[in-house]
C-alpha cells in the first residue's frame, strides 16, 4: 500500500484544514487508518484513527472535539478535518494503514507527511 497525503498549509488560529490520504491499491478496506503527528524536536504522536468499515474512531485528547477523521472506501481516501486549530497543533502530519489504532507500531505503512502550520 502506498499511502499520499496531502492538504497541508499555514493558517491562522482558529482556522480550519482537511487533510486527504489516498491509498493505492485494492486493499484500503482491509486497514485501520491512522493520522499521526510530529513537530520539530518531537516524537510521532497519535492523532486519530478509525476502523476498516469507519464504525469506530478514535481521537487523542489534545484534538478530540476539533478534529474528525473519516474516510471513504471507494475512493481509497481517509480525510482529517481540523477545525478550531491552535499553534501546537503545527507539525508534519502523515497518515498510515495497518491493525491499529493509537501506536505506530501499530502501522505498515506511512505516507510521506504534509505541513499544517497555525499561526497566532
Amino acid at each position: 500500500v502506498q499511502l499520499q497525503a496531502s492538504g497541508g498549509g499555514s493558517v491562522q488560529t482558529g482556522g480550519s484544514l482537511r487533510l486527504s490520504c489516498k491509498a493505492s491499491g485494492r486493499t484500503f478496506s482491509r486497514y485501520t487508518m491512522g493520522w499521526f503527528r510530529q513537530a520539530p524536536g518531537k516524537e510521532r504522536e497519535f492523532v486519530a484513527a478509525i476502523t476498516r468499515s469507519g464504525g469506530s474512531t478514535y481521537y487523542a485528547d489534545s484534538v478530540n472535539g476539533r478534529f474528525t477523521i473519516s474516510r471513504d472506501n471507494a475512493k481509497n481516501t481517509v480525510y482529517l478535518h481540523m477545525n478550531s486549530l491552535k499553534p501546537e497543533d503545527t507539525s508534519v502530519y502523515y497518515c498510515a494503514a495497518g491493525p491499529g489504532y493509537t501506536l505506530t507500531r501499530q502501522y505498515d505503512y506511512w505516507g510521506q507527511g504534509t505541513l499544517v502550520t497555525v499561526s497566532s
